[in-house]
């Protein structure tokens, strides 16, 4: 099967040239054919998805894991809806970032191409074929997509309906190749093809994206895991600074998005921690808080070192008291995860230096954390959240599966021109 994989990457690199060549409207159009043919094979999709559900249960799979393979009609329209929106956004293919005329003459011009041959290395989440095929084919990439064996029939009869509307265009259906031998040889041998595969992108539990770090010879995208943070600040406005750890914490557990840790200042925590309490505990959070929490919320249990640097991906809550703003950003830096942090306060210095003293990825004022999305943030759909510092680092939309090239245009200069006795 690698000779296979081999040449499954040569025909999606050689047929995404012509897409890449392809004008803006025409990619569009490809875009509302591909989320048109979605709507029409739904019944088809959703069959699929109930056969990966059934297994997934009989193996025991629970909570996050089951919650992000199941589809049902409205998440499967969102899918649909998401490739639309894409369609609609800027074409980052030939977008002139910067253009200068030299002291020469010559004119240069950073001019934004598509990356190539994008692999998409994902588990449990079948949005990821439709969203990842989107974006990748609107920057003007070929894709190929490993998904894994829990959501093999739902990425099949996904990728099958995204193949009609690539033939229809009359483009090879090779520039969607979806990888169905699930070896982990094949992906090893896929991961370290750098004359083919331009990026790989793993999007999944820690220990598929270290796998995938640790085999690849082609450049990857990384993002471990999410360990986000929100601070109460003492200048916070309690009611807000709760809304925003409901919906951080309860609206959706299991996503890399959801908070993880709270810390709060020692000033409002009197004020704030019993009250947080009763309302995560209402709806079902277990908390693990160090000394100072449990002094205020006395049956608390103690939170240990793990805890604070833990993705639960559940309803479980790390607490912490801190004596002020710094003692807060010293914790961040320790055990954070680069994903993303939020802090209530209405003290705008404050504010700045939480945005200032941190590197993470996607930093909030007063917002909730669960806003750290692609399409949340204008992007559409998402192919992943980087935490790598690469040329993308976030929430990576169409333009990230981008690069800058230079264009030079001149009238003969030359750098070294020919002096009289050179001819």
């Amino acid at each position: 099967m690698t000779a296979d994989i081999s040449s499954q990457a040569l025909a999606c690199r050689d047929g995404a040239q012509p897409l890449a060549e392809m004008p803006t409207d025409a990619r569009r159009a490809l875009l509302d054919a591909m989320a048109a043919r979605l709507d029409a094979h739904a019944e088809a999709i959703l069959a699929a998805n109930a056969r990966d559900m059934e297994a997934a249960q009989a193996r025991g799979t629970t909570g996050a894991m089951l919650d992000r393979l199941r589809l049902d009609a409205p998440r499967l329209a969102a899918i649909a809806d998401a490739v639309r929106h894409v369609a609609t956004l800027p074409d980052p293919v030939g977008q002139v970032t910067r253009e200068e005329v030299r002291p020469n003459g010559i004119r240069v011009r950073r001019v934004r191409v598509p990356l190539g041959v994008v692999a998409m290395i994902y588990e449990a989440r079948p949005n990821v074929t439709a969203d990842a095929a989107a974006l990748c084919l609107y920057a003007g990439n070929g894709v190929i997509l490993r998904g894994g064996s829990e959501a093999i029939h739902s990425n099949t009869a996904i990728a099958a309906a995204l193949k009609e509307a690539i033939a229809a265009a009359g483009l090879p259906e090779a520039v969607l190749t979806l990888i169905t031998d699930l070896s982990r040889d094949t992906m090893v041998r896929l991961l370290q093809l750098t004359d083919l595969v331009d990026l790989a992108i793993p999007r999944g539990g820690e220990g598929l994206i270290r796998f995938v770090a640790e085999h690849a010879r082609v450049p990857v995208i990384k993002h471990y895991k999410g360990v986000c943070h929100l601070y109460v600040d003492a200048a916070a406005d309690l009611d807000l600074a709760l809304d925003l750890l409901i919906d951080g914490k309860t609206s959706r557990p299991g996503v890399c998005n959801a908070l993880e840790t709270l810390l709060v200042h020692r000033d409002v925590a009197d004020a704030f921690l019993p009250r947080a309490a009763a309302a995560l505990r209402a709806r079902g959070v277990e908390l693990r808080g160090d000394a100072a929490s449990r002094a205020r919320v006395p049956d608390m249990a103690e939170a240990s070192e793990d805890d604070y640097a833990a993705e639960f991906l559940d309803l479980v809550l790390a607490v912490r008291v801190v004596d002020d703003l710094e003692q807060a950003i010293a914790h961040i830096r320790r055990f954070g995860s680069d994903h993303t942090e939020v802090i209530a306060t209405r003290d705008e210095a404050a504010a700045r230096r939480f945005v200032a003293a941190l590197r993470s990825a996607v930093v909030m004022v007063n917002a909730s954390s669960r806003f750290s999305d692609g399409g949340e943030l204008g992007l559409g759909a998402e192919i992943g959240i980087s935490t790598t510092r690469l040329h993308a680092y976030g929430p990576m939309g169409a333009e990230s599966l981008t690069i800058e090239r230079f264009v030079v245009e001149g009238e003969g200069q030359v750098r070294h021109p020919l002096r009289a006795t050179d001819s």
